[in-house]
């Protein structure tokens, strides 16, 4: 009962975490643009405070093309002109849903949302927010 050993959640719930890689897969296959995913995935992780996962993330996002100057000014991505409206408002969108607030009107984010997405692709990306924040949250209870 006292194991300080990892969690090997891939081994201990082997059907469950198959589900989740193929939810991964579909969020992958949504159509969503993959420099737009790795921005989600990699500032949700940040948030998460998953060192694994940002390791991962910031990886894939250079080996697809991201240059080091945004990945380094994603923590300010409000405060900076390196990104798009579009993706500005889902990374607002990321971090409403990565930190759950309390008292929130989200309406203002969503019509932010329809600006750049349709609906398809705002709940793809309000997917892809959820399964990021379930790999955070498993990476960080097995390291």
């Amino acid at each position: 009962m006292g194991d300080t050993a990892a969690f090997r959640h891939d081994l201990n719930v082997p059907e469950i975490y198959k589900a989740f890689i193929a939810a991964e897969g579909a969020v992958v296959a949504s159509g969503l643009p993959a420099g737009l995913i790795h921005l989600v995935k990699l500032r949700a992780s940040q948030i998460n405070g998953c060192a694994f996962c940002v390791k991962m993330h910031s990886k894939e996002a250079r080996d697809d093309g991201e240059t080091n100057e945004r990945l380094d000014r994603l923590t300010v991505w409000s405060h900076v002109s390196d990104y798009t409206a579009a993706e500005k408002a889902a990374l607002a969108w990321t971090e409403t849903l990565t930190q759950l607030p309390t008292h929130s009107d989200l309406a203002p984010l969503r019509a932010a949302l329809r600006d750049h997405f349709d609906d398809q692709q705002a709940s793809a990306l309000t997917a892809c927010i959820g399964m990021i924040n379930l790999w955070n949250r498993l990476g960080v209870s097995a390291h």
